[in-house]
């Protein structure tokens, strides 16, 4: 395993750019499709579904980009040259692996508090609740969303801050290439 390669590794690269595809789906899916359905919509059940199975793929994806990532060597942290700014940095990419998990959780304690997986993948009879905001965890879902939206922007202005305020190629780091 080379020490400190100019790139992270393949398969983290490909999680990386996979998941932010995922996630911007599901929270898009969120935000401006299941909410504007009625729950007492046949079509509900389909986009539930939907968002249940990308929900249950990002957990399962982000297991395993944390796996690869602490098995697999990477390149030092890019150093902004001030360390508030840096420790910014390092917060945010702990904060992003947290709050996608505690989005998969929380979106998962919400589907079986409500009974979906019987109703969704076992055909099983039963009506939606009027207002999915009876379950707690679906509160702290859409708490956790807003959290994860900002921080996304955040990283996202990060890396546009790196990439061409400092000039420093962060974005090759993430992306296919010699190691």
């Amino acid at each position: 395993m080379k020490q400190n390669p100019s790139r992270h590794h393949p398969a983290l690269v490909s999680l990386h750019w996979l998941l932010a595809l995922l996630i911007m789906l599901a929270m898009g899916m969120g935000t401006f499709v299941l909410k504007d359905i009625p729950n007492t919509s046949p079509e509900k059940l389909g986009a539930l579904q939907g968002h249940m199975i990308m929900g249950f793929a990002i957990g399962a994806l982000m297991m395993a980009r944390l796996i690869v990532r602490l098995r697999t060597s990477h390149p030092q942290v890019a150093s902004t040259g001030s360390n508030a700014l840096n420790l910014l940095g390092k917060g945010a990419h702990v904060g992003l692996y947290l709050l996608v998990f505690a989005m998969a959780a929380s979106g998962a304690a919400t589907a079986l508090q409500a009974g979906l997986p019987q109703m969704i993948f076992a055909g099983s009879a039963g009506s939606l609740p009027d207002s999915f905001a009876i379950y707690t965890p679906r509160v702290v879902h859409g708490w956790i969303a807003k959290l994860l939206m900002a921080l996304v922007a955040l990283h996202v202005v990060g890396v546009v801050y790196h990439q061409f305020g400092l000039k420093d190629r962060l974005l090759s780091r993430m992306w296919f290439g010699q190691r």
